[in-house]
């Protein structure tokens, strides 16, 4: 008797899950794949969409084995959200959430008796590592600009665009949320709760945008800086800059004299030398450096004052203790739906992260609420 035999075969609810786990994927790799415009990243997710599907047809095959019927395929809401935001957005929007939901999942296989012997949960721990590497899935002596492109292109992932939009519109509602409850609490006016209110949402928005404006600048500043010093280091010491880069494409898997030749071809073009060292010494996208600040800003400003628009909307239509139920029913929703998308980057149940969005968020503006009554008391008697 194997190993496999000595192991009871998994619930029917196991295979069904694993079945529709490796479609989905396979669907939205295949989207990636026809959206992507640089050649080798399109191969990769080709690739990683092949491999999905033949998984698929493993698992129908386990399912017909075990006398269960095999549903019509369809996708899940997390799917097709995220490739409509890669359709939108492009594949590098979502390319953070597919390596996180690969890491969270690259052990799925390891204890299922289904899959011993075969090179699935290899495969799998493989998917994971090649997301977060994606320069390592191009070919052996690839052309210098292409692997440049390449891993500006992945560097360029390592800031998650979908959790900062999530976040900043979390940030603005719980806490202009917490701000209005606390007044509210105190039994102030309706004008005086739509003043604090507009003011709370303005202060933390421009707070936000300025931080993030501050951030960003300095970091392009930063990023210039460094580029002078290598610009000047190429002019001066050519020879040792060759030797950095050849020895770079060699962790990447180039054999040392491909990764020779590859570096003394890149050194011979000044400007193409310069890119090729900013995005493979200093992990800087030259065409880039890190971003406009003022567009940062001005999304970071938008996104928090989404956010904080929800729970102050309710005051301006109506008053008292109806205006304090509707505005943390709003925010109730609100905080959902913050949850519902939370759940793109985690992967946990819709209703688990939704839920536990609305418990935090309405426990923080109950607080402040009994705190603005307290002082409320206080300042009347």
């Amino acid at each position: 008797m194997t190993k496999a035999e000595s192991k009871a075969p998994s619930e029917p609810a196991v295979l069904y899950a694993s079945w529709q786990d490796e479609i989905e994927s396979a669907a939205l790799y295949r989207v990636l794949a026809e959206l992507e415009t640089e050649p080798p990243l399109a191969q990769f997710y080709q690739q990683l969409a092949a491999t999905e599907e033949a998984h698929a047809r493993f698992w129908e095959e386990k399912l017909h084995a075990a006398g269960k019927p095999i549903p019509e395929r369809k996708l899940g809401w997390r799917t097709r959200l995220l490739i409509w935001l890669a359709r939108r957005f492009g594949p590098s929007f979502v390319a953070p959430t597919l390596a996180g939901q690969e890491q969270r999942g690259s052990h799925h296989y390891d204890h299922l008796p289904e899959t011993e012997g075969t090179s699935m949960a290899a495969q799998e721990r493989s998917h994971q590592r090649l997301l977060q590497t994606i320069a390592a899935t191009t070919p052996r002596g690839v052309e210098g600009s292409v692997l440049s492109r390449l891993e500006g292109r992945h560097r360029s992932l390592g800031g998650n665009a979908l959790r900062a939009a999530v976040l900043g519109a979390n940030d603005g509602l719980v806490s202009n949320l917490s701000l209005i409850m606390g007044v509210a609490g105190a039994e102030l006016s309706s004008s005086a709760i739509l003043v604090t209110g507009s003011a709370g949402l303005l202060a933390g928005a421009i707070s936000m945008a300025l931080g993030e404006w501050l951030s960003v600048q300095s970091s392009r500043e930063l990023y210039e800086r460094q580029l002078g010093i290598e610009k000047r280091e190429l002019e001066q010491i050519p020879g040792e800059e060759a030797e950095e880069l050849a020895l770079i494409y060699q962790a990447k898997g180039l054999s040392a004299a491909q990764a020779r030749t590859l570096a003394d071809q890149l050194i011979a073009d000044e400007a193409m030398a310069l890119d090729s060292l900013a995005r493979e010494e200093l992990g800087i996208n030259p065409e880039e450096l890190g971003g406009s600040a003022w567009e940062a800003a001005l999304t970071s400003f938008g996104l928090f004052a989404i956010g904080a628009i929800i729970p102050l909307v309710p005051f301006f239509i109506l008053s008292g203790l109806m205006a304090v139920i509707v505005s943390g029913i709003a925010s109730a929703i609100g905080l959902f739906a913050i949850g519902a998308g939370i759940t793109l980057m985690t992967g946990r149940s819709i209703w688990f992260s939704g839920m536990r969005q609305v418990l935090f968020g309405l426990l923080a503006a109950a607080v402040t609420y009994g705190i603005g009554s307290l002082v409320g008391v206080s300042l009347g008697g």
